[in-house]
């Protein structure tokens, strides 16, 4: 598939996000708690235009050649990585995994996705729009499950070329072995550096105070 196609492919599964924007939202609300309005307008606003973003790239992402002294010819190709695993977060689920899948399919990688395991349902969803999309099948493969279990047999299984994970310092270092003892594969780590944290406001407080 050429770099055109890609980006055709792409723009097509933004229409369809777009199309199906309110029950995306809706998912998100169910799945992770947040209010609709800000799943709807930030969530899936940003989603939406991320993967926009990188499908107008996916054919203006080439080499150069590059002038030199001497008999030589000198230029830069980019080639893809491969098979990109990815591993998302539960905060944002559905805006993660668009950061994550949008330059991958730009640039002409297949990927396997392990979404949260609190927060899958968008992940199932958008699933389902790539193939209505045209992807071919096994471009993008969407594998929910537990980490010790789905994210352990993405970080250590020879076939998968790279690793893209967002989560704990404590995760990522354990993924990040695991990758390198494996097939030493690539590792990009986006360090979350909040908590889990509940946080209980009493009728009577103060609004200064909150």
């Amino acid at each position: 598939m050429d770099a055109a196609e890609r980006g055709r492919l792409l723009y097509k599964l933004a229409d369809l996000m777009e199309r199906d924007r309110v029950y995306l939202a809706s998912l998100e609300t169910l799945d992770n708690g947040k209010p609709y309005s800000i799943a709807y307008n930030a969530d899936l606003g940003l989603s939406i235009a991320c993967i926009r973003y990188y499908a107008g790239w996916a054919d203006k992402n080439h080499g150069k050649t590059i002038p030199i002294g001497g008999n030589f010819f000198c230029y830069t190709r980019h080639e893809p990585v491969g098979v990109v695993g990815q591993i998302i977060p539960w905060n944002f689920p559905l805006l993660m995994q668009a950061w994550k899948l949008g330059p991958a399919l730009a640039m002409g990688n297949t990927v396997v996705m392990k979404p949260a395991e609190q927060t899958p349902l968008t992940a199932l969803h958008v699933a389902s729009l790539i193939a209505e999309a045209g992807f071919p099948p096994g471009v993008v493969n969407i594998v929910p499950g537990f980490g010790p279990t789905a994210g352990h047999a993405v970080s250590v299984h020879p076939g998968i070329d790279k690793v893209a994970f967002t989560g704990s310092t404590e995760i990522g270092r354990r993924i990040m072995m695991s990758a390198a003892e494996s097939n030493l594969k690539r590792f990009i780590f986006l360090r979350e550096v909040g908590c889990d944290t509940e946080v209980m406001i009493k009728r009577e407080q103060k609004k200064g105070i909150c």
